[in-house]
């Protein structure tokens, strides 16, 4: 698949994601209206929406009920939202700037920042598990289950404690190290987009673990690039402040490898995920177009 298709059907995506994604945080009468503004203002409008992407594509692969398939995208995409809304606390990584407008915390206060994300968190098991979808119930308790655990000790919560502890050590943080804060902090939540369509699918374990594998790959290539843009990008079209994990010593790649091997590395990556699509032949395109994406984007 070449840039322009799937930048076209990326942006067709994020259209969908936003449209469903603006009526669920509507304002409604049990929910405090500061607290939708705040919910409202740390998931609309903006980002990539590449975890509704791959699981929507890797769904694809597969006889995936749609239904399920969109509800869960929404849920994973809360997730993110709920996770980036915390990082940029003053307490976290203390980030004023967020898809080029203030952060959650910044225009509405770190409290409604902290509740937001709370909130964002609940509704993406709300959604999941929501009985008006009708899929199998045990389906929704794995994919409840899995997205848990990518969320959690094991998974995206435990990555940004590493990657805190590594921050305050005076110690350099080793090359491994570095890949475990990345394949947890990242990773987890990029790998369930790719499994989880394979799980609504019901696609049998050679599959799973295939998408799996891609899922690391890309996951760990997309923080890598995030890395170099750090260095090399402007807040114009990073849309937040660029140069500020290598001013803080935070534990990246590119310091733990260099700029040139941290090129070659990214290389290695792409190869790898591209790898783990031959099964699925031309039905992965869409696939191979995020992998493209991810290692070329300039924001």
């Amino acid at each position: 698949m070449d840039a322009a298709k799937f930048k076209e059907q990326l942006a067709k995506n994020v259209n969908e994601v936003e449209k469903h994604l603006a009526n669920l945080l509507k304002e409604d009468e049990e929910t405090p209206a500061h607290l939708t503004a705040a919910m409202q203002h740390g998931s609309l409008d903006g980002g990539k929406r590449l975890r509704p992407f791959l699981l929507q594509a890797t769904s694809a692969l597969f006889n995936a009920d749609q239904l399920l398939v969109r509800d869960t995208s929404l849920a994973l995409e809360c997730i993110h939202c709920y996770s980036l809304i915390h990082d940029d606390l003053p307490s976290m990584d203390n980030d004023e700037l967020r898809r080029g407008r203030p952060t959650v915390w910044k225009a509405k206060g770190e409290a409604m920042a902290i509740l937001a994300g709370d909130a964002l968190q609940s509704l993406a098991f709300e959604l999941i598990t929501d009985k008006a979808t009708p899929a199998n119930a045990m389906i929704k308790a794995e994919l409840a289950k899995c997205l848990a655990i990518a969320a959690g000790r094991a998974g995206m919560v435990g990555g940004q404690v590493r990657d805190l502890a590594a921050e305050q050590s005076s110690d350099p943080t080793s090359f491994a190290d570095v890949l475990q804060i990345h394949a947890q902090k990242t990773g987890a939540l990029l790998i369930f987009a790719c499994e989880a369509g394979a799980i609504i699918g019901g696609a049998d374990q050679a599959a799973r673990q295939a998408l799996k594998l891609y899922g690391e790959k890309l996951g760990l290539a997309f923080q890598l690039k995030d890395d170099l843009l750090d260095i090399e990008g402007t807040a114009e079209d990073l849309g937040k402040t660029p140069g500020k994990d290598e001013a803080s010593g935070k534990a990246t790649l590119v310091r733990a490898l260099g700029r040139e091997k941290a090129n070659s590395f990214l290389e290695n990556l792409k190869q790898g995920a591209l790898y783990a699509l031959e099964p699925f032949g031309d039905k992965a395109a869409p696939l191979r177009g995020a992998v493209q994406f991810v290692c070329e984007r300039e924001s």
